[in-house]
């Protein structure tokens, strides 16, 4: 019994903060399917004492979130694929290109991480102002087609890319682009699943860029819409949950059919120089 014990300790504290984390989730998708009121009343429920879809018929129909939503899946997707793209070639380069000033510039990078992006908000309203990108989808995707911990996750994961491996092709007479696309692409393949589940969730779940730039309620993303939605109907929750539950799933359902993706990325994405 006692060489059971610290290992039954060990799951039942896992289990017990399992059950913390997923509590306000499940909660929260309860309450979305509650008649309205019934989470607000005297007597608040876990569990709805009948199911409706009331809430999110109302979402689709009279507050179209189904174009909020378009526009949140349109902006993820393109700032996802352009910024794997960008990125994947840099942090390429960074790993496995000799050019002057490539450590120093690699640094430059790394200090850039600790400014918060607050303070950046500003200069980068003014400059895509003066490029007449504000109120369009520009604005949103251009700050967000590169990013340093893309370039260095990439880059940390190419270093275990073999020299003798790009040596050999290019022997054979393959060129960079053909190096590129061909050997290095499916080699990181798992660091840039990992990525881009980070992007499409950051651009996705995005609320302060999106509602700076897009002044255009036709253009708003899902958080943003739902923000606005808060404010004419703060006392129905149920209806935000509704509106909560369309924003999270389809981000946990990325997570979930890329998870092991994502974990082998993580895990394999550091290499000691």
């Amino acid at each position: 019994m006692k060489r059971w014990l610290p290992s039954l300790s060990l799951h039942a504290v896992l289990l017990a903060g399992a059950a913390l984390t997923l509590f306000p989730l499940l909660w929260m998708v309860s309450v979305s399917f509650m008649p309205a009121g019934e989470a607000s009343g005297p007597e608040p429920r876990l569990w709805p004492s009948h199911f409706t879809l009331e809430h999110y018929e109302a979402l689709f129909t009279r507050m179209n979130v189904a174009r909020y939503a378009f526009n949140s899946a349109l902006l993820a997707l393109s700032v996802t694929l352009i910024s794997l793209f960008i990125n994947s070639m840099a942090g390429y380069a960074f790993a496995k290109f000799r050019f002057l000033g490539r450590d120093r510039l690699l640094r430059l990078l790394l200090a850039a991480m600790v400014i918060p992006a607050q303070v950046a908000m500003l200069p980068l309203f003014l400059m895509l102002k003066s490029m007449g990108f504000i109120n369009t989808y520009a604005g949103v995707v251009i700050p967000g087609m590169a990013s340093v911990f893309g370039i260095y996750l990439i880059r940390q994961y190419a270093l275990a890319i073999p020299d003798s491996v790009l040596d050999a092709a290019r022997i054979d007479g393959a060129g960079e682009w053909r190096i590129y696309w061909s050997i290095v692409l499916p080699l990181v393949r798992p660091v840039l699943v990992t990525l881009a589940i980070f992007t499409f969730m950051g651009t996705w779940n995005d609320f302060m860029w999106p509602l700076i730039v897009l002044t255009d309620d036709r253009l708003h993303t899902l958080p943003v819409a739902l923000a606005n939605l808060a404010g004419e109907h703060v006392q129905d929750t149920e209806l935000m949950m509704a509106g909560a539950v369309l924003t999270v799933l389809p981000v946990m359902l990325l997570f979930l059919a890329l998870q092991r993706y994502y974990i082998q990325g993580v895990m394999m994405g550091s290499v000691k120089e």
